[in-house]
């Protein structure tokens, strides 16, 4: 069975508590994932930030929107127990409790009302409303939605430039990840040597204590398993045990599996890994805005 969403959870969830009594956090989100019978792999599926599985982030979504109406209330930390108006509720026989029901309450609605004033953005709750998504699966879906879009964009800029301009990208990236050393000695290294199937040479470390054979091809098509038997051919040929070939294209499966063969240790990078990695190193990247997500630090109140 699919996860539940979280507007589905809310009634599951209102008769558990009343159900159970005084129920923890913990055990609803487990008492409810064994309702909905969800498999191992469904309970350990984590939100795209992968900072929380799904199921809790769900149930506690539920949870929160049936405190904000008056259903569930919390006499201690992480502690749920129902109110006399849940219980009324339950007693309506409701075939499902969702956030249109829940407008029915004012506590709801000003607090509904509230976070469209402390956002000043109407839309937004709005989109939240519609969706079976919590407001951190909106929130993420839509993130991912604008790095996809920038990563293609970017990897279009990258295969337009110059050959030249992708060797100097490649040291660049490099150089932020930790490796290369100064710039001007990755500089000097990359693109200079063009032999044997080696673009260039850069430092492990900063020390310099090992070296990085590096080939760069700036491709359309995919890079097939010849490319990669000459790459490791060249780094026989200098006695090299590592190398890293980057594309911005893709690999072929058999240029993958020959890559894990070798005695040589062969690092391929694709275009789009290569987006990622300018993407989680600020390179041809600027941050256009940020926004903080913050949670109540309940340590912190502890008298």
């Amino acid at each position: 069975m699919a996860i539940p969403d979280y507007q589905t959870i809310m009634l599951p969830l209102l008769k558990l508590v009343k159900a159970e009594g005084p129920i923890s956090n913990q055990s609803a989100i487990e008492k409810i994932s064994d309702e909905f019978k969800l498999t191992k792999e469904e309970r350990l599926e984590l939100l795209p930030s992968g900072q929380q599985e799904k199921i809790t982030n769900r149930v506690i979504w539920a949870r929160t929107y049936l405190k904000k109406a008056g259903l569930l209330d919390s006499p201690s930390r992480g502690i749920n127990v129902i109110t006399d108006e849940g219980i009324k509720l339950l007693t309506e026989n409701p075939p499902l409790i969702n956030v249109k029901l829940l407008k029915r309450y004012p506590a709801f609605l000003e607090f509904q009302n509230l976070t469209k004033k402390d956002n000043d953005d109407v839309k937004s709750t709005s989109l939240v409303e519609m969706s079976d998504e919590t407001p951190e699966e909106v929130l993420e879906s839509s993130f991912l939605n604008l790095k996809q879009n920038l990563m293609s964009e970017l990897l279009t800029k990258i295969k337009s430039c110059s050959p030249e301009f992708f060797e100097r990208l490649v040291v660049e990236v490099l150089l932020k990840m930790g490796y290369g050393g100064s710039r001007k000695d990755a500089g000097q290294a990359i693109g200079r040597s063009g032999d044997e199937g080696i673009d260039g040479i850069i430092n492990e470390d900063k020390l310099g204590l090992d070296v990085i054979y590096i080939q760069a091809k700036r491709w359309e098509n995919n890079v097939d398993r010849p490319e990669i038997q000459k790459f490791a051919g060249a780094l026989q040929g200098k006695r090299a045990k590592k190398g890293i070939f980057i594309t911005t294209s893709k690999f072929s499966p058999g240029a993958i599996e020959f890559a894990r063969s070798v005695d040589s240790k062969i690092i391929l990078i694709s275009g789009d890994q290569l987006c990622e990695m300018m993407w989680e190193n600020g390179v041809g990247v600027t941050t256009h805005s940020s926004y903080e997500v913050k949670k109540i630090d309940s340590d912190f109140f502890i008298e």
